[in-house]
């Protein structure tokens, strides 16, 4: 039996006791010395990280750009087969942020379900319900809603009020949790560097995934993430990770590097989490 994507993410929280997720955003010039002669420099890093940091995370969130700027996406598809048929427990995630409407929109989740064969795929709800309908046509794959973004600007529009006097992102939340996850596979992107936001998202949205990026080199709290984010199982997170685990090291040791930053980054997040 084929499982949805809730259903294998809240798997891989339990089997791996881990909610700590490894964005693969893939930088050339910032790769070590030992691999960046290859032609598929791309996949090779990537596969490293991943075969490194496997033991302790729940998931893996490649960012298409990464790939795309630099003509590997081939070597994406390569990697995104590499973790469904080496790490089939672990979520895929594909960090798209697309954002459009009717049959571009369903090219998009095209690209992400059938191309890349992700669990799940992030979107922009900018434009309406009608360009996240074509992604939920997939029921088995997950739908990840940007709401409370970490990044310093999603408060140009993300804080203006509603008719009904809320923040736009607090609305976006009920909207996806009242009304739009009528499958139960959505799930929305709340940044850590904005705890207290996350802890309204939550109070509003149940027991429905988060990713939450922005620990790391943003500068997120992890413990004030953890407890604003966590739903009453002690669960219910994608703590994204990137660069403070793939460059943890630019040195012969970054393999061994990147698996130390990720392990002691899941334990700082269980840490937290009740015994």
């Amino acid at each position: 039996m084929t499982l949805t994507f809730t259903q294998k993410l809240e798997n891989a929280w339990n089997r791996t006791n881990s909610q700590l997720m490894v964005g693969l955003d893939p930088d050339p010039a910032r790769f070590p010395p030992d691999i960046q002669w290859r032609a598929d420099a791309v996949y090779a890093f990537c596969r490293a990280i991943v075969d490194a940091t496997a033991e302790y995370v729940c998931g893996f969130k490649p960012q298409i750009a990464y790939f795309a700027a630099h003509r590997a996406e081939d070597q994406l598809e390569a990697l995104c087969r590499y973790i469904r048929q080496t790490y089939p427990h672990l979520v895929l995630v594909l960090d798209a942020k697309r954002g459009d409407i009717g049959a571009t929109a369903q090219q998009y989740a095209r690209e992400a379900f059938e191309r890349y064969q992700a669990d799940a795929v992030t979107v922009n709800p900018y434009m309406g319900f009608d360009s996240i309908q074509p992604y939920l046509e997939f029921p088995e794959k997950g739908t990840i809603i940007l709401c409370r973004t970490s990044n310093p600007g999603g408060s140009d529009l993300q804080f203006l009020k509603t008719a009904d006097g809320i923040p736009l992102y607090l609305h976006v939340a009920q909207m996806v949790a009242n009304k739009w996850n009528t499958g139960g596979q959505c799930g929305l992107v709340v940044g850590a560097t904005y705890p207290d936001e996350i802890a309204q998202v939550r109070a509003r949205v149940g027991e429905m995934p988060l990713l939450i990026p922005g620990i790391g080199a943003q500068g997120g709290d992890i413990d004030a993430t953890v407890r604003a984010g966590r739903n009453h199982r002690g669960q219910g997170m994608m703590i994204n990770s990137s660069r403070a685990i793939l460059y943890a090291s630019t040195g012969e040791d970054w393999r061994e590097a990147a698996a130390q930053a990720a392990r002691a980054t899941r334990d700082a997040i269980n840490a937290v989490l009740p015994a």
